[in-house]
């Protein structure tokens, strides 16, 4: 599943294309997708303009301007500081100004592509020439021509219009590349809960956008074990991850994300990776074998000698390791 990078990285990409260009029609080749309908969401869409493209969490979020006096690329983000802003482009946009959000989570397998018909060309996704993208799932025209198109081989992914974005995005906890996110805001996090480390780290409510791959590798970074019960871990070790968390995002996002588990194709990151999916490899730390084991459910690895669990706390941590995840 796309995490904060791999999002961060089609918002990046796309955002280019999308504002400023005004939506002439969207069609959804998989209605069960789009929300509340894909008839609300074309009713929505159609003759609005983009303001903006952002993420917020794992979600793709669309501004819509409220009419034509309205400036792409205007509306404010609330609640997000200056340093967030031009750190990590998250944030909350301000209703002001908006006709509502697109808003699109890619899921497992959901990816974006810009995709331009030959001028006069009326084909759909069922006419396409051959090389043309596949497992097309939703289109969106635009005024110049060109085609967002939402391609989804499992279908899981989701499109949906809101006027609210609260009502989305209300259980979402803190953006780690947020300047609020900071060692203080994370050990009022861990030593409120007695959790294992690593399902807490995957908790959506908490801390938004870190999912199985940047877990493991903030967890070796900061050398902490991830059953480690969060109430237990020291206040250096809380700087650590703190620490860890920020730069491996802001490293996976400046190599536009991990793609060997992921369809989308640009990213590099997998060949930075410390311990996740190197199972039986060496530690790049350390030299020592890098084990796989299963926390909370998920596929998990560490390095041992760099991750040990701490001494008399190991059954601690086994009770912990059934502990689950919103993600």
């Amino acid at each position: 599943m796309p995490e904060l990078p791999e999002v961060e990285s089609v918002v990046r990409a796309q955002r280019q294309w999308l504002v400023g260009r005004r939506f002439v029609d969207f069609v959804s080749h998989w209605p069960r997708n789009a929300a509340p309908s894909a008839a609300a969401v074309r009713e929505a869409l159609v003759g609005r303009m983009v303001a903006d493209v952002w993420r917020r969490a794992k979600y793709i979020v669309v501004t819509l301007a409220e009419d034509e006096a309205a400036r792409p690329g205007s509306s404010r983000r609330p609640e997000a500081s200056a340093g967030s802003r031009s750190a990590s482009n998250s944030g909350r946009r301000s209703a002001q100004q908006s006709a509502g959000y697109l808003l699109i989570h890619l899921r497992m397998s959901g990816r974006l592509e810009w995709f331009t018909l030959p001028k006069g060309d009326g084909a759909t996704a069922a006419k396409w020439p051959a090389g043309s993208p596949a497992h097309v799932r939703a289109e969106f025209e635009f005024d110049n021509g060109g085609r967002l198109l939402f391609c989804d081989a499992r279908k899981f992914g989701r499109i949906a219009w809101t006027r609210d974005l609260t009502s989305v995005t209300a259980h979402l906890g803190v953006e780690p590349l947020d300047d609020e996110f900071r060692p203080a805001m994370l050990r009022e996090l861990l030593q409120s809960r007695s959790r294992a480390l690593k399902p807490l780290l995957l908790d959506q409510s908490l801390v938004a956008g870190i999912g199985n791959i940047y877990a493991d590798e903030a967890l070796h970074r900061a050398g902490l074990h991830p059953l480690t019960p969060s109430d237990r871990v020291e206040p250096e070790a809380v700087k650590r991850l703190c620490s860890a968390i920020r730069a491996v995002l802001r490293d996976a996002i400046r190599r536009n994300g991990t793609s060997f588990d992921w369809v989308y194709p640009s990213g590099t990151m997998q060949d930075h990776l410390r311990v996740y999916g190197r199972t039986g490899a060496a530690c790049r730390a350390c030299g020592s074998a890098i084990v796989a084991l299963r926390v909370g459910q998920r596929g998990t690895h560490i390095c041992p000698r760099c991750q040990p669990l701490p001494r008399g706390r190991a059954a601690e941590g086994r009770a912990l390791r059934s502990g689950s995840a919103r993600v």
